[in-house]
């Protein structure tokens, strides 16, 4: 027999670092999911990770209070803001210009967020990619 499902909730939490404190801890506790299960699971999965990398979790709860979790790859803008070494992204986009990445950089973003992109093959994820540089005053060389 199938898993009643309770519900499902979106966190975002640093590779390898997730604890009981804020935010995940209430997040968890006020649906009746295990924080230290969870922890510990989390921290094992993303341990080949960058350390402190925001992973995107989708989390989906049962009534019997157990969980599954999909853990995503860290977002475009935190890959770009570490390929052109930035603090953050522009103030004005399309006004300003706050860093520069490569071409080849812009592929390695694409490969690594593929499987998260809604694209059919490396060029068309790169345009995503591309897409998020330009909204964010990076330039591509």
């Amino acid at each position: 027999m199938a898993k009643k499902l309770a519900g499902k909730m979106k966190l975002q939490v640093p590779a390898g670092q997730a604890n009981p404190s804020p935010p995940v801890g209430p997040a968890l506790g006020q649906r009746g999911i295990n924080i230290m299960e969870f922890c510990k699971a989390f921290n094992a999965k993303t341990q080949e990770m960058e350390p402190g990398a925001p992973c995107p979790t989708v989390i989906t709860y049962y009534q019997d209070k157990s969980f599954d979790m999909d853990i995503k790859t860290p977002p475009a803008s935190y890959y770009l803001k570490k390929a052109a070494k930035l603090k953050s992204a522009a103030k004005l986009p399309g006004r300003e210009t706050v860093g520069h990445v490569t071409t080849k950089q812009v592929k390695e973003i694409a490969e690594a967020k593929w499987k998260d992109l809604n694209a059919n093959d490396v060029e068309a994820a790169m345009k995503i990619i591309l897409g998020s540089a330009r909204s964010m005053g990076i330039e591509v060389k």
